[in-house]
């Protein structure tokens, strides 16, 4: 959470509309996004110049969006000469002093989430007349790599102008800007290098996107790139005490795959879902090597498999999986439970030496038939795996128990990934298939001879097109003993990486390297918190709690605070949000009120910065209702009369 409390003698600053040029009482006069990414950590600028031309306080919204994968790092307003910066505290802290603004009438915002793969920042605050303010949100992100290639989202508004500087010391191997707004007549706001994106729109260009509509663009900005790569070693760099290692090594034999489908046929399965994931495996079942061998099971209370056993992708046996695909029956009940216990007993039976072995899981329930409790199934799963192969649970909608299957796949050296039942669903479950198609690497250990504070080092898997990113700490900033290794399995070879030729990147400024390994550190720190219980959970969170307080992340731990400075006057006060309906619900509901609670609620609305024709305003609403419910009151009594004619 975000929390903004007013910070001036008139109330609170002002934030602005993100896809607004002007309003009739208000202009942006400035917004520009400036996105700087180093060595893959993303640090985006979101600056913004407001002005109030009303001669009274005008209340604003101020609404954009930003990665899920992001922390907020900073929030900063600069008002007549003073610059007021938020403040990272626990969510207890910060709730408190929420609470007391709102109790004061005061403004304030959160984050929450709002789609796929971006949040929403947003929240009301009001300028005092004829004032200008500056605001600036500034969030950090690791990009992660798949498919070939990283990718900064971006989400634009009309108008608004946007820069990306990529400094990758190894050099960029190529720059590709895609989404909505990198088509038609768009495509030519933007200018590219290997170095620089920049997007520039004129009004008419903003018109004619595939993401436009009436007010304009309104869509993401997306850049990719990828890195030159030198050696299977990958790219270290060190400084201040630090070091971040990309390991991406990709001239190594393709490891044939052991994988097995395990897909809900429950009822909730039937129509829209189940005709994409029919097609999207289809086309998985096409991209199988001959090399491979894969295992297709559908439950719902009952388990139907293609073949009790693993059977090797040939022609005849990929085209009777295809006809079962088509030809499956919608029965009610969830029984999870026994079908991934029977996904692992069919992996565990038929291992072979020199393949990698896969899991996946997709449902678009909760587990309903068989064995029920969480806690049981997730056991029963861990055990019957016992680390010998990743879980990845594919969640198919909003009504899925998400928290559930994500635990699950952690427990089991897997992700968990939820599939939006859009139009594309069907694209999602190809596009998931696609990242761990291509196994490269088995039991990955890396090493750091003279390091401390390690982030993860050991990983099941390593798959093309993906990255292994690995930060710590040097011990006293010693360099010359830091050693780094990496120990593997190859089909059916150990290989072991190592930094033959001493290359390691001091070049990067002093705390940069910090940053990037508590942003690390903090994601893991969040996810091992999911697997623990009792003590070990408390002291998990406990860590990650302080690292996002030292290091000012705002993290499903913490929020962030903007209050005024100490021993300014607080005397005006401010509604969170004003609305077109004024009364609350619970006024509606209830004609009879008593004259407190009616002069508490006209003062709630009238504060000393209201304007005097705005309590007759809200003075005018609350008569007028009077008025409505007598009237409403009347006709009641007319129509029970007319029933008691109408008897008669």
């Amino acid at each position: 959470h975000i929390f903004i409390i007013p910070t001036a003698v008139y109330g609170p600053t002002v934030l602005n509309p993100f896809w607004l040029i002007h309003d009739d009482d208000w202009d942006i006069y400035s917004f520009h996004i400036n996105s700087t990414v180093t060595s893959r950590y993303a640090t985006t600028v979101i600056t913004s110049r407001v002005a109030n031309r009303m001669n009274e306080p005008k209340e604003i919204e101020f609404h954009v969006q930003i990665p899920k994968n992001a922390f907020i790092s900073r929030f900063r307003m600069m008002m007549d000469g003073q610059v007021y910066d938020g403040v990272v505290k626990t969510k207890e802290q910060a709730q408190e002093q929420y609470t007391r603004a709102v109790s004061r009438g005061e403004s304030a915002g959160i984050v929450r989430s709002v789609g796929r793969t971006m949040e929403e920042f947003k929240t009301s605050v009001t300028v005092a007349a004829h004032k200008k303010v500056t605001f600036e949100l500034t969030y950090e992100e690791l990009l992660k790599r798949t498919h070939g290639k990283y990718e900064l989202q971006i989400y634009a508004r009309p108008m608004k102008p946007a820069d990306v500087h990529i400094h990758e010391k190894a050099g960029v191997s190529f720059v590709d800007v895609k989404g909505g707004l990198s088509t038609k007549a768009l495509a030519n706001a933007i200018t590219k290098t290997h170095a620089w994106v920049h997007f520039y729109p004129t009004v008419d260009q903003q018109k004619n996107c595939d993401s436009c509509g009436e007010e304009g663009m309104n869509g993401d900005l997306v850049i990719t790139y990828d890195v030159n790569r030198d050696n299977g070693f990958g790219d270290i760099k060190t400084s201040d005490g630090y070091f971040i290692h990309h390991f991406a090594p990709s001239s190594l034999p393709r490891i044939p795959k052991n994988v097995v489908f395990v897909i809900d046929r429950s009822g909730s399965m039937r129509g829209r879902k189940i005709t994409q994931t029919r097609t999207a495996l289809l086309r998985i079942l096409n991209d199988l090597a001959e090399d491979d061998f894969f295992g297709l099971i559908s439950f719902d209370r009952e388990i139907i498999h293609f073949k009790p056993e693993l059977v090797q992708a040939t022609a005849l046996n990929l085209e009777g999986a295809r006809d079962e695909i088509l030809h499956c029956v919608f029965l009610s009940g969830t029984d999870i439970n026994a079908a991934v216990l029977e996904g692992a007993r069919i992996l565990n039976e038929h291992p072979r030496e020199g393949s990698a072995s896969i899991l996946i899981l997709l449902t678009d329930g909760d587990p309903t038939s068989g064995v029920t409790n969480f806690d049981t199934i997730q056991s029963n799963v861990k055990q019957a795996i016992a680390g010998k192969f990743p879980l990845y649970c594919l969640g198919f909608g909003f009504d899925v128990k998400f928290e559930f299957l994500e635990k699950m796949s952690l427990q089991n050296n897997g992700v968990a990934r939820r599939i939006y039942e859009d139009s594309d669903a069907d694209l999602q479950l190809k596009g998931f298939y696609d990242e761990v198609a291509t196994p490269l690497l088995t039991d990955i250990t890396m090493i750091y001879v003279g390091g401390t504070n390690l982030t993860k080092t050991n990983f099941s898997q390593y798959y093309n097109g993906s990255e292994i990113v690995v930060a710590g700490e040097i011990i006293d900033n010693n360099v010359e003993i830091f050693t780094p290794q990496v120990v593997a399995i190859s089909v059916r070879f150990i290989l072991t990486f190592s930094n033959t030729n001493g290359s390691v990147d001091s070049s990067v400024s002093d705390g940069f390297l910090q940053r990037v390994w508590a942003y690390l550190t903090v994601k893991q720190l969040l996810e091992k918190e999911l697997l623990l219980s009792g003590p070990e959970k408390e002291k998990v969170n406990k860590e990650a709690l302080e690292l996002s307080l030292t290091y000012g992340f705002v993290t499903p731990l913490t929020s962030m605070v903007v209050t005024k400075p100490e021993g300014e006057s607080s005397e005006i006060h401010h509604k969170p949000k004003e609305r077109e309906e004024p009364l609350p619900q619970s006024y509606h509901r209830s004609p009879m009120i008593s004259y407190d609670q009616r002069r508490r609620f006209i003062k709630s609305f009238s504060g000393r910065s209201a304007s005097l024709s705005k309590q007759q305003k809200y003075q005018t609403q609350i008569n007028n209702f009077k008025i409505k419910s007598v009237e409403l009151i009347i006709s009641f009594a007319l129509i029970l009369y007319l029933k008691h004619l109408k008897h008669i």
